[in-house]
């Protein structure tokens, strides 16, 4: 297969399976069987083209002009490699996932539900590929439109008011500023294709670079940069699925993708840092980083207590972009798989915990540790992946940021990473610690073992071991357990990552 055929079917491949879930969504073990066919395919593709990628080969596929010197097209290179590894790959346990979890929650609409999850990943993968900003732009806005009836799922005043608030913020800053900034590109460098080194230096300078970067920063609304990321936390009100889409597979990737990927191949990191035009962003995403761990402290919901979570760690992405240095960039771009296996192994527990306990505070979780070992104990490595300490991947990809913000004579950002870790163990292990050290508190021991407060099977019956314990559905605990074995596999797996995606600093 060539590599522009695996280009058009990665893309091709979702968009066949949401039609096929369409079609079948009368029969739900055949309508998740083909959205399952089609994950794997996809997933197939996106492999196909990383050894040539790895290699050096761009592989594109152009589909038609759009208008003069603006094509509808694509081009695979090492950063969108990665992003498009991380949405097809986590697309997979995520599918099964959310089987377990849909069912075993009785969630209605599960035909509408697989069918804009499928959408979400066709046009996450259309833009890891872009090969111009106005692609990238078109299924940036794709991802918004199909991921609005995810949020909005349950269809109560809840969800409907968290729907108002994502499509408010992102849509608004998406045409305010994103496009605004997609048009002075053009204007300014007479192309949007991204280029090694940019395409903007000397064609814009003054304080029109520092305006353009903060068009396509706050713009990029996806990437949750403080004051425009009250969307995500609103979010929450969605199905656990819907919550590891948002924060792991590829909604908030594709905000930070979409800064990073700018920042290279728009701006150019030597455009960047001999004009200056940077510094502003790096006090703008460490206050969010900072700012957002913080709050997380101070949250007992435990998927919200995940999301602001989320916001501070997309900030060390666009920290490390705003810094711009090869080291920090590289770091940065590491962390958008780190984060993303991390992230979707709480999430998916999170998830587990409401299905077989229905408990959504950390002040209700005493003991459960008991109950479900696999899900915390997945849950602690997990944390641990977002901490950052070995032998997880999350250790390597801020370990790259440090070294980027030393390069960069930055140490202040250094103290703030550090700090950042910190405050993440204590929003993190108070999680483990009540799981597996606190006492059940008196109404648990009463709790029927099989049925949660409002009279629901909270677990299927099983035999011998899995009959004695409170867990999830299987098709939940299964992949909670396969993503937290993945960021330990990411320790080991970074050589190759770096490999992979080192050569996106470097201007031929």
């Amino acid at each position: 297969m060539s590599a522009e055929l695996a280009i058009g079917l990665a893309i091709l491949f979702p968009l066949c399976g949401a039609i096929g879930v369409q079609l079948t969504g009368k029969w739900p073990n055949i309508r998740e069987g083909i959205n399952l066919v089609a994950a794997l395919l996809t997933f197939g593709c996106v492999i196909s083209l990383v050894s040539g990628v790895s290699n050096g080969e761009r592989p594109e596929l152009t589909l038609f002009e759009v208008m003069p010197g603006v094509d509808l097209a694509f081009q695979v290179e090492p950063l969108g490699m990665l992003y498009a590894l991380v949405a097809a790959g986590l697309w997979i346990p995520t599918h099964l996932y959310a089987i377990g979890y849909m069912r075993g929650h009785n969630e209605g609409h599960q035909t509408r539900f697989f069918t804009c999850f499928a959408l979400a990943i066709f046009a996450a993968l259309g833009i890891a590929f872009s090969k111009n900003v106005f692609t990238l732009f078109l299924f940036y806005e794709i991802l918004t439109f199909s991921t609005y009836p995810l949020v909005t799922h349950y269809g109560n005043d809840e969800a409907k008011r968290a729907g108002r608030v994502y499509m408010g913020i992102l849509l608004t800053t998406s045409v305010a500023f994103l496009l605004f900034a997609v048009i002075l590109t053009q204007v300014y460098a007479g192309t949007l294709d991204f280029a090694p080194g940019g395409i903007l230096a000397g064609k814009v300078d003054g304080l029109a670079v520092p305006i353009l970067l903060g068009l396509y920063a706050f713009g990029t609304g996806k990437a949750a940069l403080m004051p425009f990321h009250r969307w995500l936390p609103t979010a929450m009100v969605a199905p656990t699925p819907v919550s590891a889409l948002l924060h792991a597979v590829a909604i908030v990737k594709a905000g930070v993708f979409t800064v990073l990927k700018v920042v290279v191949y728009v701006f150019g990191l030597d455009f960047l840092t001999d004009t200056g035009a940077n510094d502003w962003l790096m006090w703008v995403a460490g206050f969010s980083l900072i700012s957002s761990s913080i709050i997380a402290c101070t949250k007992d919901n435990l998927k919200a207590r995940l999301a602001y979570s989320t916001i501070s760690q997309l900030a060390y992405i666009t920290l490390g972009a705003s810094i711009a240095t090869a080291a920090a960039v590289q770091g940065a771009a590491m962390h958008i798989a780190m984060h993303a296996v991390g992230k979707i192994t709480l999430f998916f527990c999170a998830g587990a915990i409401y299905v077989a306990l229905h408990k959504k505070n950390i002040s209700d979780m005493n003991g459960i540790g008991k109950k479900m070992p696999f899900t915390m104990v997945a849950f602690f490595l997990g944390s641990i992946c977002i901490i950052g300490l070995p032998p997880m991947g999350g250790s390597w990809s801020k370990w790259y940021l440090c070294l980027g913000a030393l390069d960069a004579g930055h140490i202040i950002f250094v103290f703030v990473l550090m700090a950042s870790s910190l405050l993440s163990i204590g929003y993190l292990m108070p999680v483990v610690v009540r799981a597996f050290f606190f006492e059940p508190g008196p109404d648990d021991h009463h709790h029927d073992d099989h049925h949660d407060d409002h009279g629901h099977e909270a677990a299927p019956a099983g035999e011998g071991f899995w009959a004695n314990l409170q867990e999830a559905p299987k098709l939940c605990v299964y992949p909670l357990c396969l993503t937290a074995m993945g960021c330990v596999a990411l320790f080991f797996y970074a050589p190759e990552i770096f490999d992979l995606i080192s050569s996106i600093t470097v201007v031929k």
